[in-house]
């Protein structure tokens, strides 16, 4: 049995057809232990109170992390402020991490645009996003995969990867959470 966290991003108040539900759901019925909490505010959230729920999730020992969107770059905000459990926690996937110059754009979100990425991610991480995400116009790769030196997979037509863009189910991401060596596909 693996233990999974699940963090969702702004304004996601975890609906059913979303892929993070999704992939909760079948993690669980393979007998996983899956943590998929609401964060505090997702309107209008606080950096601050996420890095303390995610301290809290962090102490539960959690063995793989998922993260979209603001809590892609929330995770960033964690390990650049040593924040305890980062460092035990074996793989993590970054979902679609929004740049800063998107953050910058909305007053409720600005806080969480990412520290500067300076510091070395404790595991082995992957980012995944689309080559046509509105939220990262720049790219996810030359915003965050080539200064952290992560591996970055781009999917192609992919967008946000979320709902919008039709990522309700999305096996890839359930086949790299059972083998992290899996590929990861469009829907």
């Amino acid at each position: 049995m693996t233990a999974y966290l699940i963090l969702h991003g702004w304004q996601n108040h975890r609906p059913a057809d979303h892929w993070q539900h999704w992939l909760a759901d079948r993690l669980t019925e393979l007998g996983h232990q899956v943590t998929y909490p609401q964060l505090p505010d997702p309107d209008d959230p606080s950096l601050e109170v996420w890095l303390t729920e995610l301290a809290r999730y962090l102490a539960e020992a959690p063995d793989v992390v998922v993260a979209h969107s603001a809590s892609a770059v929330l995770w960033l905000h964690a390990v650049a402020r040593g924040t305890p459990g980062v460092g035990d926690v074996e793989r993590v996937l970054l979902v679609a991490p929004p740049s800063a110059p998107v953050l910058a754009r909305y007053p409720e979100v600005v806080e969480f645009t990412a520290p500067p990425l300076d510091f070395t991610l404790p595991g082995p991480t992957l980012l995944v996003a689309g080559d046509d995400d509105p939220y990262c116009p720049g790219g996810a790769q030359a915003a965050y995969g080539d200064p952290l030196g992560i591996p970055t997979r781009l999917l192609p037509g992919a967008a946000h990867l979320d709902l919008d863009a039709g990522y309700g189910s999305w096996p890839s991401v359930l086949e790299w959470c059972l083998d992290p060596e899996a590929e990861f596909r469009s829907r």
